[in-house]
């Protein structure tokens, strides 16, 4: 194991988990895991319609109030542009490692494409572009599919449960608080895992930085990305590759050892 978290090659690093029989297995993804699917990353700019905008300066409450209709616009130019792309081999593979080991996934990202892969209970730590809510009453809300054609400013529709409150996007801006259920939930995952694979976030926003460090010392932690990140201290190896190249090739070679598949209620 290489106990100084080193960028290693992809043969070796995966020669490294023959002889460890994993339970619990957590993939922890962020926007890097969607990159490989045409959704850029969030500190990665936008060009054309947005190119102008700050995404940091649109994604905050202050921002809602004071422009509803252009922040609305932009989320919903965000979820058209998700709508339009499709899951890649690395959100198969995570779907497969959940359909044959129980693998848990921890997500930063607010897109659906691990649902689209197939994942179940995917916990979104910054909510989701899919489940916007009324901004007064917090009923939810069924958006049109598929989203307005793009335009700069759009007119967030009224919510029909109270007939008063702006229906929003269902993500956690910058200055509010994360849902402590998802949050709690997530880090109880973490805590729990024997391996966690940390999938295209650098680690800058929190709380990816922070959770890492819940894992036990005896969990095999690896960093999957291009490029190098500041996940955490703790990580056993780190793999320089794509979600698209790493994750399935982590699968397969989970999934090629005998009697490798455990069932995600073997303890029960």
């Amino acid at each position: 194991m290489n106990d100084k978290g080193e960028w290693v090659d992809l043969p070796t690093a995966l020669g490294q988990l023959l002889n460890r029989r994993f339970e619990h297995i957590v993939v922890f993804s962020g926007a890097g895991m969607s990159a490989d699917s045409g959704i850029p990353t969030f500190r990665s700019g936008s060009n054309g319609l947005w190119g102008e905008f700050d995404p940091q300066q649109l994604a905050t409450p202050d921002a809602w109030q004071r422009d509803k209709e252009t922040v609305w616009g932009w989320y919903e130019w965000r979820r058209g542009h998700v709508m339009a792309a499709k899951p890649n081999p690395g959100h198969l593979a995570v779907a497969r490692l959940q359909r044959e080991f129980g693998a848990q996934v921890v997500t930063q990202n607010v897109d659906d494409l691990h649902e689209r892969a197939g994942v179940e209970g995917a916990l979104h730590l910054h909510g989701s572009l899919f489940a916007a809510r009324c901004d007064r009453c917090g009923a939810r809300a069924t958006l049109s599919d598929p989203p307005p054609e793009a335009q700069r400013r759009l007119t967030p529709p009224t919510c029909a449960a109270c007939g008063q409150g702006a229906i929003r996007p269902g993500v956690v801006w910058f200055g509010e608080q994360l849902d402590d259920a998802v949050v709690n939930a997530a880090a109880q995952c973490i805590a729990d895992c024997d391996l966690l694979l940390i999938v295209g976030t650098s680690g800058v926003v929190y709380p990816a930085a922070g959770m890492v460090r819940l894992a036990s010392k005896a969990a095999v932690i690896v960093e999957i990305n291009p490029q190098p990140g500041d996940v955490a201290a703790n990580v056993s190896f780190r793999w320089q590759t794509t979600a698209a190249a790493g994750l399935p090739a982590v699968a397969a070679l989970l999934s090629s050892r005998p009697s490798a598949a455990v069932s995600p209620s073997a303890d029960a």
